[in-house]
């Protein structure tokens, strides 16, 4: 937990430059694919999901360790040769990974935050999931248990290999000669996070293309063909824990509404977007029919809360690298309650873009939370000078939820 935080340290600020050049390079050449506010989204979204996987809410259903113990064939020690199979191994398993998440109902409802940014760019990597709450797939790490892969090479590569699928969510990068046909690319992932139907569940690979082509699901990006990005029932919100639950709340909805016991048992296990017979009709889900011929989500939102928004990003970011820096040394109680107050916030700033007139709600809620604080350890999880700080900016997002609720009715510029 500790050591996965001291990684993140480096990365989600290398991350976030990534993303202010790309933003900077579309606008000298003219092509800004990075708009403020869904960025601030996915930004969001990512700092929920790994502030959820260094809290270690999750639970593995086998651990590797567990796999190791019962499988090994082999002993081998910890050289290249041994980083190269895990490496190996993890990529056929996030290949399957992922072709299962988009396949079953159950497990699409963990994915469907990656493909739900109308948009496609470096930022909308980041958008990763807080509702992987029961992790299944270990066992596909069987092959390298066979071969006898330490635990610490699996846990040293596996966010490698997370960190090393960043580059290629761009549109700025076109197709790239001979590495098409041995990585995945971007032209390649623009396919993948397309919802075109020439271009559905196809380039599910992670690193290395040839999975796709072993196991028919490659298609290339045709010149005739743009992509268009989303998911084909669109999320209409800025909010990752919204996103994160909607596809899970439909089929909770459908499994109570069936009259059939076995339409409540397999919706779970059915196909993406399998719904009871009859019930598109009686209970109607927003879906996109034409692709090229949609409203993009793009509420009223003015320059002033935009701008708040990023601000806000910007201290959410302080908050988890403070809690990150130092959760071996803070006791587990406040780890806890200063990553609830991080999840609080982020909820709270996603909603405010919204425009949800009763997002003051939550300030409320979040002020209070910040003066339980103060009284129960006294100072800010050890920063005494913080509080100070935190109760003036916790004032201030009240005040501006406040603003907003007053100009929620009003036709605000529309900011892209």
């Amino acid at each position: 937990m500790a050591e996965y935080g001291k990684i993140l340290l480096i990365a989600m600020p290398a991350f976030l430059l990534l993303v202010v050049i790309e933003k900077l390079y579309g606008i000298y050449k003219g092509n800004d694919t990075v708009p403020l506010d869904d960025t601030v989204s996915s930004l969001s979204s990512g700092m929920s999901n790994v502030l959820k996987d260094v809290l270690g809410l999750s639970i593995q259903i086998v651990l590797y360790e567990t796999l190791l113990d019962h499988f090994s064939l082999f002993t081998i020690d910890n050289t290249i040769v041994v980083y190269f199979i895990a490496f190996m191994v993890i990529d056929l398993y996030g290949y399957w990974t992922h072709r299962i998440s988009h396949k079953i109902n159950l497990f699409w409802n963990e994915h469907v935050i990656h493909h739900s940014s109308e948009e496609f760019n470096l930022a909308c990597a980041l958008r990763q999931p807080v509702s992987t709450i029961v992790r299944f797939f270990t066992i596909l790490l069987i092959p390298a248990a066979v071969f006898g892969v330490p635990a610490e090479v699996i846990a040293t590569v596996l966010p490698l290999h997370l960190f090393m699928q960043f580059w290629y969510h761009t549109r700025h990068i076109n197709k790239m000669g001979f590495l098409e046909y041995i990585l995945v690319t971007p032209s390649h992932h623009r396919v993948h996070h397309a919802i075109n139907p020439e271009y559905l569940d196809k380039n599910l690979s992670q690193i290395f293309i040839f999975w796709d082509f072993m196991f028919g699901t490659f298609q290339k990006e045709l010149d005739e063909v743009p992509p268009v990005y989303g998911i084909s029932r669109p999320a209409r919100t800025r909010n990752p824990f919204k996103i994160n639950f909607q596809h899970l709340w439909i089929m909770v909805k459908d499994a109570w509404r069936s009259e059939y016991l076995m339409d409540k048992i397999t919706i779970w296990f059915r196909p993406t977007g399998w719904r009871p017979k009859g019930f598109d009709e009686k209970y109607p889900v927003q879906k996109i029919d034409d692709v090229y011929d949609f409203e993009k989500y793009k509420p009223k939102i003015s320059k002033s809360i935009l701008y708040w928004s990023i601000g806000h990003l910007f201290i959410v970011m302080f908050f988890l690298m403070d809690l990150f820096a130092r959760i071996g040394e803070l006791p587990i109680n406040e780890v806890f309650v200063y990553g609830i107050y991080i999840f609080f916030t982020i909820y709270s700033l996603t909603d405010l873009m919204d425009q949800n007139r009763w997002n003051w709600l939550l300030e409320v809620s979040r002020t209070v939370m910040v003066i339980f604080i103060g009284f129960w350890i006294g100072d800010w999880f050890g920063h005494y000078l913080a509080l100070y700080f935190v109760v003036t900016y916790q004032a201030i997002a009240l005040l501006i939820s406040f603003q907003q609720r007053k100009e929620y009715s009003q036709n605000t510029e529309i900011v892209y």
